[in-house]
């Protein structure tokens, strides 16, 4: 038997609060929870979420650990130059 009066009060249809409207119901110790990002406007689930490889991080990692092939790296200097 647990014991009574320690544990906190449930909430089985707790409404979950995006950008003030209501974007889902949960169970939860809280009757309202107020959230910035959910899986309805995380880039990551909605798509559109780019990969950008800033500085040529991915180059520069082939290089130091000598995994590149030379001529397509230098084919992509090119292009990038030319644009």
């Amino acid at each position: 038997m647990p014991k009574s009066d320690i544990h906190p009060q449930w909430y089985p249809e707790a409404k979950v609060y995006c950008n003030g409207e209501v974007v889902m119901t949960v169970g939860s110790t809280k009757p309202e929870i107020h959230v910035d990002v959910w899986s309805g406007n995380h880039p990551f689930y909605t798509g559109t979420q780019k990969m950008i490889d800033t500085e040529g991080r991915v180059e520069r990692f082939m290089r130091k650990y000598g995994m590149f092939d030379k001529k397509a790296t230098d084919a992509n200097n090119s292009e990038s130059k030319e644009k």
